[in-house]
C-alpha cells in the first residue's frame, strides 16, 4: 500500500479534512494485507487460519467488499485471552477474527497514512521506522546534554481499557470527512468481546490486539498529551521542558522542581478530561540529572536508568534491566524449559538461542553487559538443572554438559546499541 499511503499525505499536506478513504479498501490492498499476515497465529471466534481463507481468497474478498458496500458488514467479537504482566497480574489482548484483521490491516495503514504527518517527534511507539531505542536514546540526549534536573515518571492507569470513544471519534472527524470509514471504525470499537462463552458490550476502550489499537491509541493520546504538552510548554512554563513517549508510557523532564510538581498536578486533571487517570502509587517526581547526581532511577520501557559516573570521571546515563522484568523473564525461560525437558539437548539450545537473540537484541544496551551476563549464566543454570531432572539416573555431571557447551554453544550476550545518545 506504499503508493496508496503516498497519495494519501500528499492528500493531508493539501487539505485540512481528507475524505474518498473506503476507495483504498479495495480488492488489491486487502490482498496484499493477506500477503503480510503470518501463519500459525492464534485464531478469533470464526476459528478460520490464513491457510482457510486463502482457500478461496479471490471469492472471499470478493465477498467481503461487496459486504462493506452495502454496510452488511459487522466486525465478530474479538476473542479474549490473557496473558502474565509479571507482577501476578494478567493483561487481556483481544484475537480478532482472520477477516477483520484484513479490514483491520487495511484501515491500520490509512491511519498511519494520514497521521504520521502530524504526530509530534517525541512520540515513538507503534510507528514506522521508530522503536524503543530510539526513545531510549532521546532521553538520554536531554538528561545528559540539556537542563534537566528532575524527572516526572508517569503511568497511566489502564490506559487501552479507559478510552472514551467519544472522544476517539471527535479526534478522528476533526481529521477524517469520510462518514463510511469512520463507521467503520466505530463498528471496530463496539465490536465486543466474547469471553468463557459469553459477549460482552465494549462501552470503552480499545482491545489491545487488535491491528488498529496501536495507532488509534496514539490519535488519542496526541490531542490529549501531545499537543497539550507542546501548548502548556510554550504558555505556562518559562524553564525548558521535554517529554519522550512510547505509547502510554512516558516521562517528562524539567529544569525546575516547582514546575515540575505543577505540570504533574495540571496532568490530573488534563487526563481526569479525557477519562484517564493517573496510576498514583507507580508515578513519582524525583531529582535527577547531571546537576543533581542523586542515586534515584526511574524505569522506563523494561530499563532501569540511573545516574552514573564514567572512567573518566564525567556524569553519564547508564542502564540495567529492569527488575520486574527480569524477573518475568527468568519466570519465563524457566517454564519454557520445563516445556522442553525432553528434547535433546543440541535441540533445546538451538530453539532457546533463538530467544536469548531476541533477548540480548533489546537488552543489549550500552551499561548493560553485567545484567545480560548475569541472566546467561542463569539460562545456562537452569538449562542444566532441567534437563538433569528428566531422568534418575544422573546421567548427566557439570562436566559433560560443560562437554556438550563446547560443541552447542550457548548463545552469549552481546552489545548492540553502544553509544549511550
Amino acid at each position: 500500500m506504499e503508493k496508496e499511503k503516498a497519495e494519501i499525505a500528499k492528500f493531508v499536506e493539501k487539505h485540512e479534512k481528507v475524505q474518498s478513504l473506503m476507495r483504498y479498501v479495495n480488492k488489491e490492498t486487502l490482498s496484499e494485507i493477506y500477503q503480510k499476515q503470518p501463519k500459525n497465529k492464534a485464531v478469533g471466534i470464526d476459528q478460520v487460519t490464513k491457510e482457510m481463507y486463502g482457500e478461496n481468497l479471490t471469492e472471499n474478498l470478493e465477498d467481503l467488499l461487496a459486504r462493506m458496500k452495502k454496510f452488511s458488514y459487522k466486525p465478530y467479537p474479538v476473542r479474549r485471552a490473557y496473558i502474565p504482566k509479571g507482577d501476578g497480574k494478567v493483561r487481556g489482548l483481544g484475537i480478532p477474527s482472520f477477516e477483520d484483521k484484513l479490514v483491520q490491516g487495511a484501515f491500520k495503514e490509512i491511519l498511519e497514512a494520514i497521521y504520521e504527518p502530524k504526530f509530534k517527534d517525541f512520540s515513538y511507539g507503534f510507528r514506522p521506522n521508530r522503536s524503543c531505542h530510539d526513545a531510549i536514546q532521546k532521553v538520554n540526549k536531554h538528561i545528559m546534554a540539556d537542563k534537566v534536573n528532575y524527572v516526572v515518571d508517569v503511568d497511566i492507569k489502564g490506559f487501552f481499557d479507559n478510552i472514551n470513544h467519544e472522544w476517539m471519534m471527535a479526534f478522528l472527524e476533526h481529521d477524517i470527512a469520510d462518514k463510511n470509514f469512520l463507521r467503520y471504525i466505530k463498528r471496530f470499537l463496539i465490536g465486543g468481546v466474547m469471553e468463557d462463552g459469553k459477549r460482552l458490550e465494549t462501552d470503552k476502550g480499545t482491545v489491545q490486539g487488535g491491528l488498529i489499537s496501536p495507532v488509534m491509541a496514539n490519535v488519542y493520546l496526541h490531542y490529549v498529551l501531545d499537543l497539550w504538552f507542546d501548548w502548556v510548554k510554550n504558555r505556562e512554563f518559562k524553564g525548558e521542558m521535554y517529554m519522550v513517549r512510547y505509547a502510554d508510557d512516558f516521562v517528562c523532564m524539567f529544569q525546575y522542581e516547582n514546575e515540575a510538581h505543577k505540570f504533574y498536578e495540571l496532568l490530573k486533571e488534563r487526563l481526569k478530561k479525557f477519562g484517564l487517570e493517573i496510576a498514583e502509587d507507580k508515578s513519582k517526581i524525583i531529582p535527577y540529572g547531571k546537576f543533581k547526581g542523586t542515586k534515584e532511577s526511574f524505569d522506563f520501557l523494561g530499563f532501569t536508568h540511573y545516574n552514573a559516573t564514567s572512567h573518566w570521571g564525567k556524569y553519564c546515563l547508564l542502564h540495567r534491566t529492569s527488575k520486574k522484568k527480569l524477573k518475568l523473564k527468568r519466570k519465563a525461560v524457566k517454564e519454557w524449559l520445563r516445556e522442553h525437558m525432553h528434547e535433546s539437548i543440541p535441540e533445546t539450545i538451538r530453539k532457546l538461542n533463538t530467544k536469548l537473540l531476541g533477548h540480548y537484541r533489546y537488552y543489549g544496551i550500552y551499561g548493560n553487559f553485567m545484567g545480560m551476563k548475569k541472566f546467561y549464566y542463569y539460562v545456562k543454570w537452569e538449562l542444566y538443572r532441567t534437563k538433569r531432572r528428566r531422568d534418575q539416573s544422573c546421567w548427566l555431571t557439570w562436566d559433560k554438559f560443560k562437554a556438550i557447551l563446547k560443541i552447542h554453544p550457548i548463545a552469549y550476550p552481546k552489545i548492540y546499541l553502544k553509544s549511550a545518545y
